[in-house]
């Protein structure tokens, strides 16, 4: 809308990035924190509470009452902001919404499934859960590839030139780098905010690579892959920062709202995205440093009790394993965050290091 604006009247200002991106994230943040209060009371009303795992360490049981899928509102404002705010024409910002939107609803179904079957086991198969996923992102992963100029180059960190160019191998590559990213984030949604921060370092900082790779002057002066067109995305994810800021006003400790899956799945495989089309595939794992660390915590428990049936932590995703160790969980969170601002500032260093 608003690059329609500029469109039709000329109102220069509504041409740049820079500014839309500003207010998508005040749309979006306003609408969030306005919302959330209502949908809280709503979700209390018809007793939509988040399912305790009863394994959970037991400071988790009285969170039984808490109203989840939260993610509703932070996806649902950020797409207003994103509808009003992004020039619809743009090919990278449709794939970006249609990545949001599969997602999300994958999220709610599996979401409804725990609420109504009134525990936290009984939501989606967890392989049709993950069928699902994959099916979703070959589906944007092809559209990326044959409706935009994004190449199959692949790139490392602190190195400016492709080591290799995968081909359309590349659509399963961007495929599963979603599917890892997304159920990286939502195995991190256990502890209250401990997900929402470090998710928008992640779109903070991969918005700055975005930016420059899609800017013709900054992308050549600090040797990033010019890749035309991608600054769209950044107003997506301007909208998310807002929407998820004004989600941590009522999720921070002690929570009042969880996200839920219908917010954690499609906030992660955005994250992936953005990834992705700035070529930042592998730098992914120090943006995402405390998604990694949560999901090698589950896969080397998983795959020591399997293989030894010895556990590796008290309990995993790792949170819950410093929870059982007697942390106080505001603790836990905060340095989480701490390890999360770091390794995006080391992160972003790959703008001049390379």
């Amino acid at each position: 809308m608003l690059y329609w604006l500029y469109q039709t009247t000329h109102i220069n200002i509504f041409q740049y990035i820079t500014v839309r991106s500003g207010i998508a994230f005040f749309i979006a943040l306003i609408l969030s924190i306005f919302l959330m209060p209502k949908f809280i009371k709503w979700a209390k009303s018809k007793k939509a509470n988040q399912p305790i795992y009863s394994l959970a360490p037991q400071t988790h049981q009285a969170k039984g009452n808490t109203p989840t899928m939260g993610g509703l509102i932070i996806i649902f404002s950020a797409l207003i902001a994103i509808l009003i705010c992004v020039k619809l024409t743009n090919d990278f910002a449709l794939i970006g919404f249609g990545i949001i939107t599969l997602f999300s609803l994958i999220g709610i179904k599996d979401d409804i499934s725990k609420i109504v079957g009134k525990n936290n086991t009984s939501g989606m198969n967890a392989k049709t859960k993950f069928i699902l996923q994959l099916a979703s992102a070959l589906v944007m992963a092809y559209f990326l590839y044959t409706s935009t100029i994004l190449n199959g180059d692949l790139y490392v960190p602190f190195y400016k030139y492709p080591i290799i160019n995968l081909g359309w191998f590349m659509v399963v590559f961007w495929a599963l780098v979603m599917v890892s990213s997304s159920n990286a984030v939502n195995l991190t949604d256990g502890l209250d905010g401990l997900a929402t921060v470090p998710s928008i370092m992640s779109m903070l900082t991969l918005g700055v690579f975005v930016y420059i790779s899609g800017h013709a002057i900054l992308s050549g002066s600090l040797l990033l892959p010019k890749i035309s067109g991608i600054g769209e995305v950044v107003i997506i994810a301007a909208a998310l920062t807002g929407a998820l800021v004004g989600f941590l006003w009522y999720n921070c400790y002690p929570a009042e709202v969880f996200m839920g899956d219908s917010g954690s799945l499609s906030l992660g495989a955005f994250i992936g995205y953005m990834a992705i089309i700035s070529k930042n595939e592998f730098l992914l794992f120090l943006v995402g440093f405390v998604f990694v660390l949560e999901t090698l915590s589950v896969i080397l428990q998983v795959g020591s009790f399997k293989t030894r049936k010895k556990r590796v932590f008290l309990m995993a995703p790792i949170h819950h394993h410093f929870e059982i160790k007697g942390w106080a969980e505001n603790k836990i969170i905060v340095r989480f965050w701490i390890m999360a601002l770091i390794s995006n500032i080391i992160a972003l260093t790959a703008l001049k290091i390379r």
